[in-house]
């Protein structure tokens, strides 16, 4: 039976519980592509799942990571979208663990499209989880569209600053709050107005604002009620700072809330795939890492002070 390396999880902890393992190689199973995956995208819910166990939706052993960018390996009966040799990139089984962290990745073909001729490996396995988090969040649950005003929390993050050009190519005003040092950068991404939140509280004199876009939580969440208008949406991706308090002012003043968790989308995927071709969209990448080196991208990563996405290179 053919084998594969990958880094397993050998019981929730800090960094140190990632090791090497080598264990069969899938295969894929009707409707599913089997992927040679050439980078692999760390993310929030990684680190946090390693430390607790997560969602509880795991293999054995648990193999972590949800985005991949690889090519394909072999197709699966039924499985039409792709050829073996197709370069596909995409965020399968979420929040079941996809097993990214690995050579090789088997999953269902719909989970996947071609990658972006303009990216390579590495870019394109940073896009899928963030890219997809600020689409369904903005777009389908936020109903972003031209001239709407939007306020992005942690704008320079790795969902924030994919947030705020999605946001954009709607045709939308950009509010962000980052620090200082990071405006240039939102800036050239199309952020219309930027908060330094070491100096400034968001609050204060914002008001107007259609969407906010809440990737922080804690009082964030319930503070981002003071500049919406009646009407508007608080969109949280943590989701813990929606206290019964928030919900009931939310509700007083028309205010749609939620708590918004990133699903598997060929059509979103294939809708940012447009907005990368058409040069709308790009990924910033804070610093890559050899697969063997991952519990090192998990050190980085719980700094929370990288700026965009930290990427495992599967094979250099």
């Amino acid at each position: 039976m053919p084998t594969m390396h990958a880094i397993a999880t050998t019981s929730w902890g800090g960094p140190e519980v990632l090791q090497p393992v080598t264990v069969p190689r899938p295969e894929p199973r009707p409707t599913e592509i089997l992927v040679a995956v050439h980078a692999a995208g760390v993310n929030p819910t990684d680190w946090k799942g390693r430390a607790s166990g997560g969602f509880g939706e795991w293999g054995d052993p648990p193999i972590q990571g949800y985005d991949v960018s690889g090519v394909v390996e072999a197709v699966g009966p039924g499985a039409s979208l792709f050829r073996p040799g197709d370069e596909v990139y995409g965020m399968p089984r979420f929040p079941e663990q996809a097993g990214g962290y690995a050579e090789y990745v088997a999953a269902p073909s719909r989970h996947f499209a071609h990658k972006p001729a303009e990216l390579d490996h590495v870019h394109a396995a940073a896009l899928p989880l963030v890219g997809l988090t600020a689409w369904q969040a903005l777009v389908e649950v936020g109903q972003v569209g031209a001239g709407s005003r939007v306020l992005v929390h942690a704008a320079a993050g790795g969902v924030g600053h994919v947030a705020v050009q999605i946001a954009k190519a709607r045709g939308a005003h950009v509010i962000g709050t980052a620090s200082a040092a990071k405006h240039e950068l939102l800036r050239s991404l199309g952020a219309d107005e930027l908060i330094d939140y070491r100096t400034a509280d968001f609050a204060d004199g914002l008001r107007d604002v259609d969407v906010v876009l809440d990737t922080i939580g804690g009082d964030y969440t319930g503070r981002s009620l003071a500049v919406l208008r009646d009407g508007g949406a608080l969109v949280s991706l943590p989701g813990g700072g929606l206290t019964d308090d928030v919900e009931r002012e939310a509700s007083a003043r028309g205010i749609r809330t939620g708590w918004t968790l990133v699903e598997p989308d060929r059509h979103g995927l294939l809708a940012i795939s447009e907005l990368v071709t058409s040069g709308r969209l790009r990924v910033e990448i804070a610093e890559t890492f050899p697969l063997d080196r991952v519990a090192d991208a998990h050190r980085l990563g719980e700094t929370n002070r990288t700026t965009g996405k930290i990427v495992l290179r599967v094979r250099e």
